[in-house]
Order: C-alpha cells, then sequence, then structure tokens
C-alpha cells in the first residue's frame, strides 16, 4: 500500500533539492560566464560551494555584474549630449595640456566628459565656506536650480538651504533635487514633501526597503553637486548636513568643495539631467539648461562620473593613469583607503621611480571597520616608498588630489572599492598651474596637522591589530 504522506513529503523533499542545487549550480555558471577577475570568481565560487545559503544571499545584494546595463538609451543619450558638446566644439582655443593629452582623452572616451576651457575654480575647505556660498548663489538663482546630494540632513544646515529652495520654487524657480534613499533613510518623509509641495521637484534615488540593510550594498549615489541657472556649480565631498561645520566629537570637519563657474558647468548639467532621467524617465533636453557662457577664468576642467552600470571604471582608470604620468609628485587626501590592485600597483610603482608620492588619511574615521581595513594597506605602500600620514586634527573626509603643479581633482569618489565599482561618483578634474599650485599648498599646510607614519614605527603596532587588520581587508570589496 501506498503510503501518500511520505511519498508527499519524498517529492517535496526531491523538488527542494532540485530547485536548491540548481540555484546553487545555476549562480555558478552565470559567475563563470561574467569571465570575472579569476580572483573574485574563484573567492564567489567557495563561498557558494561551502555556504551555499549565505553565499546566495551574499551573491544577490554583492556580487552581481551591473556592467553591462545601460542607464540611457544611445539615441536619448545623444540628444542629451547634443547642446554641451556643441559648446565644446565651439571653443576658441584647442590647446590642451600635452602632458595630460591621454588623460584627458581616457575620460573623453568612455564618459563623454568634454574638456572645457576658460572656468574659474574656487576651491572651499570648511563647510562654513562652501554653505556660505552655495545660498548666496541659490539666492541669485533666476531661471533653474538642480541639486545631487547622497546625504540631506534634516537639521540647522538641510532645513536652511531647504527654505530657499522652496523661496525660490515658489518665486518660479524651477528646482529639481535628487538624495539618495539610503544617505537620508532616516530623514523623515515629511522633509521632502514640504519641499514637494511648495513646489520643489524632489526624487529618491534607488528608493530600497530595507535600509538598515542595503545601506551598505546597494549601488548608491554618493554624488554631491549643485547647478544654478547653467553657469554655476558646485561639486565636491560635501554633503548637507550640520556635522559638515561643526565637526566631530574628536575634532573639526576638514572637507575640501570646489565653485565652478563657466562652460565646464555643462558638463555637471548633463550629469544632473541624466541622474533625472534615471529616477523620473523624463529626458530633458532642452538648449536653455546649457546657456551660452562667456570665458571667465583659466581652467581647464573635466566633469568625470562613474558608476556601476557600463563597461568602465571610468575615474579609477583616470587616477591609475594620472598616478603613472606623475613626474615630480602625486598628492592624496582620502578619508577611506581600500585601493583596488591596480590603484595600489600605480602608487608603488610611482614611488619606486623616484615621484614624491604622498597619502593622507584621518587618524580617526566614522567607521572603525573601514578604517581598520584602511591600515592593511598601509605596509604595502610605506615599503614602496610613498609616505603616509595621519590627519590627527579631525575627520579629513576630503578626496583631493594634486600633482605637479599642473592637474588637481575634487569631487566625491574615495579610493575604496566602493566608489570605484558600486557607487555612482562625480569628480572635476582642472588642468591648471595656479589652482594645483593652490591645493598642493592646502595639502602642505593639512600636513602640518598630522604624523607621518614610518616603517620602523608601523611595524610595532599590537598583534592583534594587526590581525584585526587582515581580517576586515578580507571584506574590502564589500565595505
Amino acid at each position: 500500500m501506498i503510503e501518500w504522506p511520505v511519498m508527499a513529503n519524498e517529492i517535496a523533499a526531491l523538488t527542494f533539492n532540485i530547485l536548491y542545487f540548481g540555484a546553487i549550480i545555476g549562480t555558478i555558471v552565470i559567475i563563470v560566464l561574467d569571465n570575472r577577475n579569476p580572483v573574485k570568481t574563484i573567492a564567489w565560487i567557495l563561498v557558494l560551494a561551502f555556504l551555499p545559503i549565505v553565499g546566495l544571499i551574499f551573491y544577490f545584494f554583492f556580487g552581481q555584474d551591473k556592467r553591462r546595463v545601460r542607464i540611457i538609451g544611445k539615441k536619448s543619450y545623444n540628444r542629451l549630449l547634443k547642446k554641451p558638446m556643441a559648446e565644446y566644439l565651439a571653443q576658441e582655443s584647442g590647446e590642451l595640456p600635452p602632458h595630460y593629452h591621454r588623460l584627458i582623452s581616457l575620460f573623453r572616451n568612455t564618459v563623454q566628459a568634454f574638456p572645457f576651457d576658460g572656468n574659474r575654480v574656487q576651491p572651499y575647505m570648511t563647510g562654513y565656506a562652501m554653505l556660505q556660498s552655495l545660498l548666496r548663489e541659490l539666492q541669485q538663482a533666476t531661471r533653474h536650480i538642480h541639486m545631487e546630494f547622497y546625504i540631506f540632513e534634516d537639521d540647522a544646515v538641510g532645513r536652511m538651504v531647504r527654505d530657499v529652495l522652496m523661496e525660490k520654487a515658489r518665486a518660479g524657480v524651477e528646482v529639481r533635487v535628487i538624495y539618495d534613499d539610503v544617505g537620508c533613510w532616516h530623514v523623515p518623509g515629511r522633509f521632502f514633501e514640504e519641499m514637494r509641495e511648495a513646489g520643489v521637484e524632489t526624487r529618491p534615488f534607488l528608493k530600497v526597503l530595507f535600509p538598515l540593510f542595503t545601506s551598505s550594498v546597494n549601488y548608491r549615489n554618493h554624488r554631491k553637486m549643485v547647478v544654478i541657472d547653467g553657469r554655476i556649480g558646485f561639486v565636491g565631498g560635501m554633503n548637507l548636513a550640520e556635522r559638515y561645520l561643526r565637526g566631530v566629537s574628536w575634532g573639526t570637519w576638514r572637507d575640501t568643495h570646489f565653485l565652478i563657474e563657466g562652460r565646464a558647468v555643462h558638463g555637471l548639467q548633463t550629469v544632473f539631467l541624466l541622474d533625472w532621467y534615471f529616477v523620473d524617465r523624463t529626458l530633458i533636453t532642452s538648449a536653455r539648461y546649457f546657456p551660452r557662457i562667456e570665458s571667465c577664468g583659466n581652467s581647464l576642467v573635466q566633469v568625470v562620473t562613474s558608476e556601476p552600470i557600463g563597461p568602465w571604471k571610468e575615474i579609477m582608470q583616470g587616477l591609475v593613469l594620472a598616478i603613472s604620468s606623475a613626474r615630480k609628485y602625486f598628492y592624496i587626501q582620502t578619508p577611506y583607503f581600500l585601493p583596488t590592485e591596480s590603484v595600489m600597483n600605480a602608487m608603488q610603482a610611482a614611488a619606486l621611480a623616484g615621484v614624491d608620492v604622498r597619502l593622507m588619511l584621518p587618524m580617526r574615521t566614522d567607521s572603525r571597520l573601514t578604517h581598520l581595513g584602511s591600515c592593511s594597506y598601509i605596509s604595502d605602500t610605506l615599503q614602496a616608498g610613498v609616505k603616509v600620514y595621519f590627519y590627527k586634527k579631525g575627520f579629513l573626509h576630503s578626496k583631493l588630489m594634486v600633482s605637479d603643479d599642473e592637474l588637481s581633482s575634487v569631487g566625491s569618489t574615495n579610493l575604496d572599492f566602493r566608489s570605484f565599482e558600486h557607487n555612482f561618483e562625480v569628480n572635476a578634474f582642472v588642468y591648471d598651474a595656479d589652482v594645483a599650485r593652490r591645493m598642493r599648498e592646502v595639502f602642505l599646510q593639512d600636513q602640518r596637522d598630522c604624523i607621518q607614519v614610518f616603517p620602523k614605527n608601523w611595524v610595532k603596532r599590537p598583534w592583534y591589530w594587526k590581525v584585526a587588520e587582515s581580517i576586515v581587508r578580507l571584506m574590502a570589496p564589500l565595505l
């Protein structure tokens, strides 16, 4: 006699095993066919083989390769680029700095980052200076304001900026705001709802259901930028939050932001309108967002983006090329240092070749795990002759690079896996001797508030620190 309950259990168990092992094997096949870095491929296969359930969950959040996906169709993208390309081609001067011709071409060919000349660049090193300038320029807006921030906090600073945006929207100025849904997950919904009621078009970037978990694993929009009337732009490392002004419990908040006036703002405008299409599915290409701008400075500027969508890691590739092209010095400030192998190799090769490579990190950060991971790479840099400095005055959040009194870059990109491979980032690359010399002096001034790390002292740190650093380093691509 057939025991139907037993048979039903056996069929259910068999079905579960088929689905379970099918999912594991299918995922492994997908990973292999992705043709990734062999080290990453083997690592994922091992995780799936020995921790299958955990591996499937991790792969869902961490492992899927989105670089072949497109944000926008080619035809629509060409429409968006039509006006900035015309402005670029109409420039009177077609001369590019010879030493950086390859770097400029790289950005031009990968992300259509047009090099615009005749710009004025004003750096800000404190939240007070940047906020004061931003509020002044916002008050003077007459046509449109486009704003995009990873964090738009509901505090004194956030409310101050919000109130100005609402005031301008009521006055008839077009105001559009993009905020990252995870970066602002704890901001009350009413904060943005009040903006919408006042006429501010507000959109979250990649809305998620479980922010407490996905804040560490989703693709996030880490950009911090503003475009005002298509003529004035802000880009850098500062978000809209009170802590960027008042600092942290252990000291000041040291950051860097650029105001850009000139044709390079067309680059920032293009970035915003592309992101707006992503969040709103509305393609904005009107010429009024790209006004004719006369030369107002001497800086040649490229606005460069990178994202986890598309075939290239643009800013990382540019950084590698820039370091490799350095002849005298290359200085870097970053709050988090979890470099890819190519970036580490470029820094080591430059230092070994006699280039003065300096790396400045915060002595203390807002993420203990990330700081431990950063420390695990310091020995590798010191051995090659890279000079390493710990900023002790507070939290160094600046993302500054400067080289040879010719090139400087400020933006949202950290030197870590997340910025290079998972986040939507934007940097301004400035080819101007005056700006580069000024940023070099900024770096050297900050260096006075640092302690230098020497190999003979670094090796003496406690053994349990070394163990913790090595363990965290294994998770570097996930931090």
